[in-house]
Order: C-alpha cells, then sequence, then structure tokens
C-alpha cells in the first residue's frame, strides 16, 4: 500500500502523520542489523493502514524483530519496559537511584527533609564527596507528559528545603533535578530552565535523555527481557532487582522462582548480550 499520506493515532489521541523513517531509526538502534532493519520494514508496510495506531505498529513491528534478533527485541521494547515499571512510580525510583548508583552517586530513596514550611519525602537523594543532588521522579502512563505545574511544583518544594537548611547553617544542595519517563512540555523545559531546575525525560536533553543514557550505558531494567513473565519480573522489583545487571549478578533470584537451568541459561544470555555497549 501507499505509506506516503498514512496517518496514524498517538497515544494522546493525536493524529500524526507516519513515518517510515523513524520505525528504521527505532529499529536500527537497538542493534538490528540493515538486513533485518529492511525484512522488518518489508513486512511491516504490509500490515499497516490508515488510522492505525503507534501502539499497534510497535507491537507489530516488535514481533517481527524478536523473530529475527531477540536481544534487538529486547533493546527496542526499551520503553515498553519502562512503562512496565508502574503502576505505583517507586520501582521507577529505585531505576533512576541504580542508574545513579552505576554513575558514581550514592543514592538514598525515601529520605524525609524539613522545610522552613512543611516536611518533605525525596524521591532519591545523589551525592558525591563534591555534590548533593535532590531528585524527584515523575512516572506517567503512555499518552501523559509532564507540564509546567510539575517543575512548578517541585522547585517550591526544594526552595522550602534549602530555606530550613540556610538558617541551620546546613550543607545546601548543589542541584534540584525533576525525572520523568515520558516528556516535558515546552513551557516545563523553559520554566526549568530558568529556575535551574535540572530537567530529564524519556529523550531530554538531546543526547543525554534517558533513552540515550541507559542505552550508553547498557543499564536497562529487567522488564526489558522477553524471556522473564510478568510474575517473574514483579518478583524481582520486589526484591529491588531493578537492572539486567543486578540479576547477572544475583542470579540466585532465578532459583528462588523455580527457573530450570536451560532457561536460567537464556534469560542470563539474554542479560548479558543487552548489558554489553
Amino acid at each position: 500500500m501507499d505509506i506516503s499520506n498514512l496517518q496514524v493515532i498517538k497515544a494522546s489521541g493525536e493524529k500524526a502523520k507516519f513515518s517510515i523513517d523513524r520505525v528504521a531509526e527505532s529499529l536500527r538502534r537497538s542493534g538490528a542489523n540493515d538486513a533485518l532493519v529492511k525484512s522488518t520494514l518489508e513486512k511491516l508496510k504490509t500490515e499497516l493502514y490508515d488510522g492505525i495506531s503507534t501502539k499497534e505498529i510497535y507491537n507489530r513491528a516488535f514481533s517481527l524483530l524478536r523473530k529475527g534478533n531477540n536481544t534487538s527485541a529486547s533493546k527496542y521494547k526499551l520503553k515498553t519496559a519502562i512503562y512496565e515499571l508502574g503502576p505505583t512510580g517507586f520501582p521507577f525510583e529505585k531505576f533512576i537511584a541504580a542508574l545513579l548508583n552505576h554513575s558514581g552517586y550514592k543514592t538514598e530513596t525515601g529520605k524525609i527533609y524539613q522545610g522552613k514550611c512543611v516536611t518533605h519525602e525525596i524521591d532519591v537523594e545523589a551525592k558525591t564527596d563534591e555534590k548533593l543532588i535532590l531528585i524527584e521522579c515523575k512516572f506517567h502512563n503512555a499518552g501523559r507528559n509532564s507540564d509546567v505545574k510539575t517543575p512548578l511544583y517541585i522547585d517550591s518544594r526544594f526552595r522550602d528545603i534549602k530555606n530550613f537548611r540556610n538558617n541551620n547553617n546546613k550543607l545546601d544542595f548543589e542541584e534540584a533535578w525533576v525525572v520523568t519517563n515520558t516528556r516535558f512540555t515546552a513551557d516545563a523545559i523553559k520554566y526549568g530552565k530558568c529556575s535551574d531546575l535540572k530537567l530529564m525525560s524519556w529523550d531530554y536533553p538531546i543526547g543525554e535523555g534517558l533513552k540515550d543514557k541507559i542505552d550508553r550505558l547498557g543499564l536497562y531494567p529487567v522488564t526489558v527481557s522477553t524471556l522473564l513473565s510478568e510474575r517473574e519480573k514483579n518478583f524481582l522489583l520486589s526484591r529491588d532487582v531493578v537492572l539486567c545487571q543486578d540479576l547477572i549478578n544475583d542470579n540466585f533470584y532465578l532459583d528462588h522462582l523455580g527457573i530450570n537451568n536451560p532457561r536460567k541459561k537464556r534469560i542470563l544470555k539474554e542479560m548479558d548480550e543487552l548489558c554489553k555497549h
């Protein structure tokens, strides 16, 4: 079919023009070679129709990719794997803390700080010998972004904490971050820049967004696995085994799940190939 004027439905409900180049790029970023990208796109074109949802396109591309390369399929489903860290958002906080731990920070989650006016529970505290950072994590389902109210609200919380700490001559925080698994609106980004809040989303800042950091560091969540069941993933998350790298180091959790040795080897092989970067 002619896909030049094909309209797709985004997660937000908006219509957009279909881009085969965007799908091709996402397949390449998953590690698929040129031959696999070409064959996947050729098969995918035969299954498209006007008004198809981007979610359906993703599901079909993922299914085709999985038949050709399981590791590439796992990397391709990264965005969905992040959604699977929900719905409470707490595993997402653990995931962000784990990313920072592997980047040289010492982290704690759920710490309580006294502000000048009220007390505050902070999602993640990250520190080095020279720097102390407070991080708020905003987890959303597909189709929902963080608007300007998010940095406005969080900025007021950080200011309340800083005012109390300054009055008591205690160590001040050098940075405040807001991290989301989806995206920020233009006004949210504008406010973040103006107020010196560091914002990080799925693809912002360009080249330093969540996806780029995960791919570059090879620090994938266990939910990215195509071999683990939903029950098994939830078990691992409940034990704070958030990263594939964590499971490689502590693979006895697979024994607790009653996974036999042949399947265990396949799972660990998948994890090991994902973590190579």
